[in-house]
């Protein structure tokens, strides 16, 4: 489903031009952009109608579309993966970079006012998120950071592929490999991942729907499997890790229904090579949103689509952050009877709750099972919004 649209937020472009000339301004740009984010974003509208709507299925072309769309209110491109040590030692990891147009193409900077041309006014604000879940340590490490897309502050290239945010960044670096770098004080990685299938393109040809009204809809399509490795750094260590990560590429100019509160969207690599991805849009009646769709990979890379009829989930297991006092399902069962697919699972630790501009939780969990009668295993993210705060109405 891809994603986390309501936490896609913004700052003032004061602060955001304090960043070049001090320490002292750079804290405070920092302050304000904290304190601005959900005031500034979650309680803006902004007149859609003359931003591009995903419509058409088949539209996305490569390389092209690997890179920005600004035609587009809301994009984002989302790294996850499940690494270890060869000792066996657990992580996971998201580095996610999001894009939100203030204005339609062609209208003023809402920021800088309608001022003549400047190389500083932009209509393009960036959001990232960056987390490392140290799992046999039980220790969870999260930040973001905003900045403006102008003056090389953050922004997104479809050729050589690029999108980065100050030091943040993914980019290509040889056909079809990708590093990825993002540090904290506390937490940094240095990865390359290699790109082993093709790109699948979920919905129908990459048209993804999220709604009933025509243009309620993205355009979405990942990169799974790909082979990672490289150096983690949790607290001053360095750790040699190796694993699969997983690319989500998402951009639309849409809402939520109404009626919906948020959504749970689980992306698993499994050991015979296949993957899995599905969302359950929830509405506020307990029910799932006719939208609710998914994506099984073959080990060949072709596809088999799915809708919400066609696998049945079931809660085992809780946990209520301390924090938020949001309770998120942290255990499941899934039974996909059209691939013969039946696992339970869930967190690989409780605690990675994302607590940012908005709070949600975005982890590393794990499965068993069987698929055809044998025995199958599978890491994998899940993410879940809506626990803490609904998303109803928001979008």
């Amino acid at each position: 489903m891809k994603r986390i649209m309501a936490v896609i937020l913004a700052v003032p472009a004061a602060a955001l031009f304090l960043l070049y000339w001090s320490d002292y301004a750079h804290k405070k740009a920092e302050t304000t952009e904290t304190a601005a984010a959900r005031s500034v974003f979650l309680e803006t509208r902004v007149d859609t109608d003359a931003f591009a709507r995903a419509t058409e299925p088949g539209a996305i072309e490569f390389p092209d579309d690997r890179g920005p769309h600004e035609d587009f209110q809301t994009e984002w491109w989302y790294y996850t993966g499940n690494l270890s040590t060869e000792e066996g030692r657990r992580f996971g990891y998201q580095l996610t970079f999001f894009r939100r147009a203030l204005t339609p193409p062609g209208r003023h900077d809402v920021l800088s006012g309608d001022t003549p041309p400047s190389a500083w006014r932009t209509n393009q604000l960036y959001l990232a998120h960056f987390a490392v879940s140290d799992i046999d340590n039980g220790r969870f490490y999260h930040a973001e950071s905003f900045a403006r897309g102008a003056m090389g502050l953050a922004g997104a290239e479809a050729d050589p592929y690029a999108v980065w945010l100050a030091e943040w960044h993914a980019e290509s670096i040889a056909p079809g490999v990708v590093q990825l770098a993002a540090r904290t004080e506390t937490a940094a990685i240095d990865l390359r991942l290699e790109q082993t299938l093709p790109p699948v393109l979920h919905g129908d040809a990459g048209l993804s729907a999220k709604g009933a009204e025509p243009g309620n809809a993205s355009y979405y399509y990942s990169i799974v499997r790909q082979e990672t490795g490289g150096s983690l750094f949790l607290d001053g260590r360095e750790y040699e890790v190796s694993g699969l990560s997983w690319k989500d590429h998402e951009y639309s100019t849409s809402v939520l229904p109404q009626d919906a509160t948020g959504w749970d969207w689980f992306s698993l690599q499994f050991d015979d090579g296949t993957a899995l991805m599905f969302f359950r849009m929830r509405l506020v009646d307990g029910t799932l949103e006719d939208a609710s769709a998914g994506t099984f990979i073959h080990a060949d890379g072709t596809t088999t689509p799915l809708g919400k009829n066609d696998w049945e989930t079931e809660i085992t297991d809780t946990w209520k952050s301390p924090d938020s006092g949001a309770v998120y399902p942290v255990g499941w069962r899934i039974e996909i009877e059209r691939l013969d697919l039946e696992i339970t699972g869930g967190a690989l630790m409780d605690a990675q709750e994302m607590r940012v501009s908005t709070t949600y939780w975005e982890g590393a969990v794990a499965f068993d099972g069987t698929r055809k009668g044998r025995s199958v295993s599978a890491e994998g993210y899940l993410e879940m919004t809506g626990y803490a705060e609904t998303m109803a109405g928001r979008l």
